[in-house]
Parts: structure tokens; C-alpha cells; sequence
């Protein structure tokens, strides 16, 4: 069975309810799936898995300067090397994403080629765009 593992860091809990939507869709595809907040992470975690997916919600101004927040940043600083072959990042927001994804991928220790997916929400919900990204995604 394929494993995928969604690491999140929610502010208002609008992040942790994406988080939740996209473990209930991967559920549904028959993908082994583990579900954790940024704190619940710890430094000596392996990662054994086919799907990484990272998720923070939006800081910054409205329409520029958008980047993660203190916590996730020093979170993705301390990941370990991954070896995973998809990786994908998300992101809940209030206006736009602006540069919040290249920000993302700017505090991993990931080339950008691993990352093989972005996704985004404003209100914590999947949307049938989302699904049909994440169904690629997948596959």
C-alpha cells in the first residue's frame, strides 16, 4: 500500500481543515495516510512514504509579501533530507497567494523539480480543481 504523510502548520485552523479535506481525499484513493501539525514533528522522524505534502497558511501583506510563517520556516529548515519522489506544497489564504509558494520552496532543502504540486485554498475546502490537481497528482 502507497503511504503519503501531510505535515501542516494552521493558524486559525483554516490550514488544519485543508490539511484534513486533502488526508479524507487521498483516504478515499486507498493510500495509506499520516497526519500531523508542524509541532507534532520531530527531528528524528524517517520519512518512509510515496506522497510529501507541506502545508502553511499565508503571512504577509495582503497583495505582496506573502511568505510562512516563523514556525513553519523553521520547521522546513530542520527537515531532513527527503527522498521521497512527489513532493507538494499548500496553502490557505486570505486575498492571493502572491509569492507565497516560491517562498515556500525557498526554505526547503528540496530542489524545486521534486515539487510536483501546489495547492491552495481560501476558505479550507477542497474544491473539484483541487481534487482533479491532487488525483494527478497521485497517480
Amino acid at each position: 500500500m502507497k503511504k503519503a504523510i501531510i505535515i501542516y502548520n494552521s493558524h486559525t485552523g483554516i490550514t488544519k481543515r485543508y490539511a484534513e479535506a486533502i488526508e479524507a481525499f487521498i483516504t478515499g484513493k486507498k493510500i495509506e495516510v499520516k497526519l500531523m501539525s508542524i509541532t507534532d514533528y520531530s527531528k528524528n522522524m524517517t520519512f518512509n512514504a510515496d506522497y510529501l505534502l507541506l502545508g502553511s497558511w499565508t503571512s504577509g501583506l495582503f497583495l505582496f509579501g506573502q511568505h510562512p510563517d516563523k514556525e513553519w520556516v523553521k520547521f522546513a529548515q530542520q527537515l531532513p533530507q527527503i527522498n521521497i519522489p512527489d513532493i507538494a506544497v499548500f496553502t490557505t489564504y486570505k486575498l492571493a497567494t502572491g509569492s507565497m509558494f516560491k517562498n515556500m520552496k525557498k526554505h526547503l532543502a528540496i530542489s524545486p523539480e521534486k515539487i510536483k504540486m501546489e495547492l491552495k485554498s481560501r476558505n479550507g475546502k477542497l474544491s473539484e480543481f483541487d481534487k482533479a490537481v491532487l488525483e494527478k497528482f497521485l497517480k
